[in-house]
């Protein structure tokens, strides 16, 4: 189990996890970059506000990435049953 330290928003997290730290970094990363495109022409946000809508955004491309992965699999299932109805019966 690793022990991860991150700083995000000026806050300090730390926390254990089996997680890859390769894949922490890059999530870490990802979400610097979604914190990074919050401007707000001079006004003030709470932490708890720009949190909320970066996990609002990531639950939207998650949601995205689902519907799309279960349209590719349909997509083909459709074309293992067309190869399989066209194979040669043995």
């Amino acid at each position: 189990m690793h022990t991860f330290e991150l700083t995000l928003l000026g806050m300090e997290i730390s926390f254990r996890a089996d997680a890859d730290p390769q894949q922490v970094e890059a999530a870490r990363t990802l979400l610097e970059e979604r914190l990074g495109r919050f401007t707000f022409h001079g006004r003030q946000m709470s932490r708890e506000k720009v949190l909320t809508y970066v996990a609002l955004g990531l639950a939207d491309d998650l949601l995205q990435s689902e519907r799309y992965v279960g349209e590719m699999r349909e997509r083909l299932d459709a074309l293992f049953a067309k190869i399989k109805d066209a194979a040669p019966a043995e």
